[in-house]
């Protein structure tokens, strides 16, 4: 199952126009969040997420037929942050979205456009028991939770085996844990002649594709350490050089390819590699011989310690949503253990709770190929919920593509200046 839609181009343009205007804000009252009633939900476009959204509506509406819930999909658009922030506006969203990309939050609450999750007595509670520990990176900086950690695909490297043997590497245990290894792994690939790239990660400018070559490593290297921490940028360090470096020698040798392919280059055999969270199973797993590993760090991090990018998307409540009280029992319902399992063997995402593992152990024995990817949700690093997040990440992605992917400028100069930037937005 492919990732669902992604964030477009025009979406800090976007939310900031819409932030002038629409949404009650706040939690609604306490008559809002009591109040029952016939609600409205949205889900993902993607024909598992829908085929799970389709049935757990259908059985809450079984057992709550007066307080019926009526499921979509998200409108089309550019995306669909762009499409729930101009329903904010507009004053028509949904009660909750099964789709709220966390890099969007921070620009939804300023429209005024979400329920504090903490406004249910049992809010705050549940959440942090659900998910455990890592529930505190999708605090917001008031220290409420205005999203619900609901699903992660942490990602990790992908590797074809067969194009791994044609270039004389061993294909059941490549050597790909450290920088040098994975240096020397890829030279191998394209020099042979096996792939045209050892990993061909997009080279767009669109600000979350930092999230899909940068950030998984810069999370492994720093051993679980967000782009902005109070308030400050991170990466201009020793952790963040080293990245960024490994990534530009990958692009100045042509390990990495500086062109974007218009299709998909794993599936196509033109890169042996590919850096993915636990949907590509389905999808490549009857055309390609594949194995997993982590993403690699300089050192070569024992895989047990090794974070990444969590790439989740959570859920959110409305401001428009007038029977927030049934909006609360329906998230509650939609991600208790029995609905999150439903949702782990229709999609093969893993729930955001604590130990993914040992909740559901039937399904990870009778489809031990995602065992790897529940192993590593365990650890796993999140956009930072902050001030002017995309015009952040914005920024980080212009500096370090024409460092790192086009070479025009130097390595430490880009992240010092990327770093200037991202201080004083944060600080905002």
């Amino acid at each position: 199952m492919k990732k669902t839609t992604t964030l477009g181009l025009g979406l800090a343009l976007a939310l900031s126009t819409a932030a002038c205007g629409g949404g009650n804000g706040g939690d609604g009252g306490s008559e809002a969040t009591s109040a029952t009633g016939p609600i409205k939900i949205w889900l993902s476009n993607n024909p598992e997420e829908l085929a799970w959204g389709n049935k757990m509506v259908e059985a809450w509406n079984k057992a709550n037929p007066d307080q019926k819930v009526t499921a979509q999909e998200i409108p089309a658009g550019k995306s669909s942050e762009e499409v729930i922030g101009a329903a904010i506006t507009a004053g028509n969203a949904p009660c909750l979205v099964f789709n709220t990309a966390p890099a969007a939050v921070p620009q939804f609450e300023k429209q005024g456009g979400l329920v504090p999750l903490d406004s249910f007595a049992d809010g705050k509670e549940y959440i942090e028991s659900r998910t455990g520990d890592a529930a505190t990176q999708y605090q917001s900086p008031d220290g409420k939770y205005y999203q619900l950690p609901w699903k992660a695909n942490p990602v990790m490297i992908f590797y074809n085996k067969d194009l791994l043997k044609k270039a004389g590497v061993d294909p059941e245990n490549p050597p790909l844990s450290t920088y040098d290894e994975f240096l020397d792994t890829s030279d191998k690939i394209v020099s042979s002649g096996a792939a045209q790239a050892a990993i061909w990660p997009a080279p767009s400018s669109e600000f979350y594709q930092s999230w899909f070559d940068f950030y998984p490593l810069y999370a492994a290297e720093t051993g679980g350490t967000q782009l902005v921490e109070d308030d400050k940028a991170t990466f201009n360090s020793t952790e963040g050089k080293a990245v960024a470096d490994f990534w530009a020698t990958m692009y100045e040798k042509g390990y990495a390819q500086k062109e974007a392919y218009k299709a998909d280059s794993f599936a196509d055999g033109k890169a042996a590699m590919a850096i993915v969270g636990p949907w590509a199973i389905a999808v490549y797993g009857d055309s390609v011989n594949w194995g997993v590993a982590p993403v690699p760090t300089s050192t070569g991090i024992a895989p047990e310690d090794t974070y990444t990018f969590s790439d989740a998307k959570n859920v959110a409540m409305y401001s428009a949503c007038k029977a927030q009280g049934t909006a609360w029992e329906v998230l509650k319902f939609a991600t208790s253990e029995e609905q999150d399992g439903a949702l782990l063997e229709e999609t093969g995402q893993m729930p955001m709770r604590e130990d993914v593992a040992s909740a559901y152990p039937d399904y990870f024995k009778a489809n031990p190929e995602y065992q790897t990817f529940a192993d590593q949700a365990a650890r796993t690093v999140e956009v930072p919920n902050v001030t002017n997040s995309i015009e952040i990440w914005q920024d980080f992605r212009d500096d370090y593509s024409k460092a790192v992917i086009f070479g025009e400028t130097d390595v430490d100069s880009a992240l010092a200046d990327a770093a200037d930037k991202v201080d004083g937005l944060a600080g905002q």
